[in-house]
């Protein structure tokens, strides 16, 4: 036990008093535990890639957005800088400088922008796939315009499906208890290694603790579209879900991999209902693609020409069924009233 938790609980010989203030304090290093020091360490490292953004319009709000190379780029939310084309950031010394949107996708809330400057502060981009419940993760932004907050948590959930400020349902969200304000938005979600595995997005209200961030390998899967083409062509299957085991016989019998795509969810009119695609499901290949989660899925849909038929491999039941289905290009969302 270290010396600063027996400060508190140690007594005197009689047991019926708490050891004096007089006692000598301990020393800052004893004074923090193992779970303040990883907060600390993160937070320190992590702190100067992260920005703030505003619109140009008077009305547009602010957002944050965390530095991903040395030149400049850096992910945000869609919301954060749409209708613009030039934001201005402010980076963590205070400097204000000019930034290009280059490229959004409302179908997952994220847009790339870049920032005018280089050898600016970075930060490394983790694996969302890796992640845990109950794993600590800090949370980094600019809630109501207070630059470089840091809060901490747990990864409360994962595979949640959201309605995004867009109004598209967005699968294979994080859900964590960091708490995240307004301003918030766009800013890391970042792991006690200090790479980035979500991108802050949304907050259920009035609830407390009921946060979500979009997984970085999500973002990972659209990068070269956005940074190339300024937009992502998405296919289109019109189903929602979850990331599920295979059973370990079937798996065997018909060698595939531990785990595939559970349907949750079939949209009327949509490419997986023609194909004959039902809820319940469970997808294990896209063409040749394994289908071992939704972040699969998602880059395979990503890479797969729209409008062109390919087979979807599932389970139903103890059967592996396939079927023909054509991916669509991803409808666009409502317009928000």
């Amino acid at each position: 036990m270290s010396r600063f938790w027996q400060h508190f609980i140690s007594y005197d010989d009689k047991g019926s008093s708490p050891v004096s203030p007089s006692d000598p304090l301990p020393d800052e290093g004893d004074a923090l535990d193992a779970y303040s020091q990883v907060v600390v360490k993160v937070a320190q490292a992590l702190r100067p890639a992260v920005v703030n953004l505003r619109g140009s319009r008077r009305r547009d709000g602010s957002g944050s957005g965390i530095l991903f190379t040395p030149d400049g780029f850096l992910l945000t939310n869609h919301h954060v800088v749409q209708g613009n084309r030039q934001v201005r950031v402010r980076l963590n010394d205070g400097h204000d400088v000019d930034g290009r949107v280059v490229g959004t996708d409302p179908w997952t809330d994220l847009a790339v922008v870049q920032a005018e400057g280089g050898a600016l502060p970075y930060a490394a981009l983790g694996d969302s796939s890796r992640l845990r419940v109950g794993q600590l993760v800090l949370a980094i932004g600019s809630p109501y315009g207070f630059d470089s907050t840091v809060t901490a948590g747990v990864i409360s959930a994962l595979g949640r499906t959201l309605r995004s400020i867009t109004g598209h349902l967005v699968d294979n969200v994080i859900q964590t208890d960091a708490a995240l304000n307004p301003g918030n938005s766009g800013g890391p979600l970042v792991n006690s290694k200090g790479e980035v595995i979500g991108i802050n997005t949304a907050i259920i209200l009035p609830a407390q603790g009921i946060c979500f961030a979009i997984p970085i390998n999500m973002a990972r899967h659209i990068l070269p579209q956005l940074m190339q083409h300024g937009r992502v062509v998405h296919g289109y299957l019109g189903l929602h879900g979850r990331t599920v085991p295979v059973a370990r016989h079937l798996a065997r019998q018909w060698d595939l991999k531990q785990s595939g795509v559970e349907v949750l969810a079939v949209e009327e009119g949509g490419p997986a209902e023609q194909a004959g695609i039902l809820e319940g499901d469970v997808i294990v290949l896209l063409g040749d693609h394994p289908s071992e989660s939704v972040d699969d899925l998602h880059k395979s849909l990503t890479q797969l020409p729209v409008g062109v038929p390919v087979t979807v491999t599932v389970l139903r039941g103890q059967r592996k069924l396939e079927r023909f289905v054509i991916p669509a290009e991803y409808p666009h969302p409502a317009p928000q009233r």
